[in-house]
């Protein structure tokens, strides 16, 4: 039995952040606790129920709190709360701290990283899945954790964690933790590196002798990190290469780019770890076919490929997609994250050209001006047009590829990188006439 079964009972519990993070733990509290709601923003048209829960700065600072639970978007060091939380820090917990109150006698296996995460996230479920295993798919990729319903000792959670749900995060810990790799990130929330590789090494921190740590230890951040603080818990070192026999098995394209073998090679150690049956994992690997808007191919000819990468918010992960490639048309541009630096030579980048588009051109015109050709552009829409006239007119003979990897934030233009993916399929159908 666990020692913090009963932490989150019988408490009075100041939830911050209404979004879905926050309703969840409302949800999964209220019967049981007596519960107070705050967010920065005024809330409209919420249930009575909800609203009755609101209460302001004045009444929380006279209220006894028991605990403070915080959505993973409130940046404490920033938020109108900022003040009372600095005095609480203690108190502060998260969604995943409450999960494991209740379900911590339960396998869940962790997944977190710069990149990647929602894909080696989503085949480790499928993998699960295939072997008729009881297994939810949570966190930062499908439902709240705290949603979940019909839980039983036997249901095995595949979790995608962020470095935002993992700062704050105090009891939570993981019987598989897997930290895929770690760049520059974040770190207009997180301020320095060395936070941000804090947050997330926090999966493993918690974890004890029998849990395992499965991790890139060829990673720069996380090979130090290793040096420099010792863990508990069983390290399995991931090396990024892949066995050309296994890739020939899997057969699967989608898998040649150096992110996605990444991925693959912590999915192939993972499953030995959960003793999964290599023919099951073999029959999932070889039909998926990647998440939308993740290094998703929309268009294939013996001429043309076009890649919808818009989930692609840092250089490390256009650059992961580019290094195989040849003969780019690379669409890049939207909220350049602090501290990002592109990798690549002049050399890796023959017949690549760069459209830039978006708020931040200067940053990204820095980073490329001398690497390659670049061009900068109002909007994604004449980017389009651009290319696909370049492409007419040249009549190349090589393979080419447009590739929609912005290596940026979304939120110039757009809500998210979903909208910003969805949005260029459309331009796409509409400028070259391709069925997606």
């Amino acid at each position: 039995m666990l020692d913090n079964k009963n932490i989150f009972f019988k408490k009075k519990i100041l939830i911050y952040g209404i979004g879905k993070s926050g309703l969840s733990a409302y949800k999964f509290l209220k019967k049981t606790n007596k519960l107070y709601l705050y967010d920065d923003k005024k809330i409209e048209n919420r249930k009575i129920e909800i609203k009755k829960k609101i209460i302001s700065y004045k009444q929380i600072i006279r209220k006894e709190i028991d605990f403070i639970i915080i959505s993973p978007g409130i940046n404490i060091k920033k938020c109108k709360l900022h003040k009372y939380l600095k005095k609480n820090i203690r108190k502060i917990n998260t969604d995943l701290d409450i999960f494991y109150s209740l379900y911590g006698e339960n396998k869940n296996i962790t997944i977190t990283g710069t990149n990647g995460k929602s894909t080696t996230a989503k085949i480790l479920y499928d993998v699960l899945r295939q072997q008729r295993a009881d297994v939810r798919l949570v966190g930062n990729i499908g439902n709240p954790i705290l949603l979940e319903k019909n839980i039983t000792i036997k249901t095995i959670f595949v979790i995608e964690a962020s470095s935002y749900q993992l700062e704050y995060s105090k009891i939570f810990k993981s019987n598989i933790g897997a930290i895929l790799n770690i760049s520059p990130d974040h770190l207009e929330r997180h301020k320095t590196l060395n936070n941000y590789i804090n947050a997330k090494f926090k999966l493993i921190k918690n974890q004890k002798k029998n849990d395992y740590a499965v991790l890139n230890t060829k990673n720069f951040f996380i090979k130090k990190k290793l040096k420099d603080q010792k863990f508990l818990s069983k390290i399995v070192a991931i090396d990024k290469k892949v066995k050309i026999s296994i890739l020939k098995k899997i057969d699967n394209p989608y898998f040649m780019t150096d992110g996605n073998k990444e991925n693959l090679s912590f999915i192939l150690e993972i499953a030995k770890i959960l003793k999964i049956k290599r023919e099951n994992l073999f029959k999932v690997l070889k039909r998926f076919e990647g998440l939308e808007y993740r290094q998703q191919i929309i268009f294939k000819s013996k001429d043309l490929t076009i890649i919808n990468d818009s989930k692609s918010t840092s250089f490390s992960s256009a650059v992961s997609i580019l290094k195989p490639l040849s003969c780019v048309y690379w669409i890049v541009g939207g909220l350049a994250k602090k501290g990002d630096k592109f990798s690549l030579s002049k050399n890796n980048c023959k017949n690549f050209r760069a459209y830039i588009f978006g708020k931040n051109k200067n940053f990204f015109i820095k980073e490329i001006k001398n690497v390659m050709y670049y061009d900068t552009f109002a909007n994604l829409k004449l980017v389009i047009k651009k290319i696909f006239n370049e492409i007419k007119h040249n009549k190349n003979p090589n393979h080419q590829t447009i590739l929609f990897s912005p290596a940026a934030a979304s939120f110039d233009k757009f809500k998210n990188f979903e909208e910003r993916g969805k949005y260029f399929n459309k331009l796409i159908k509409q400028t070259n006439n391709v069925e997606r």
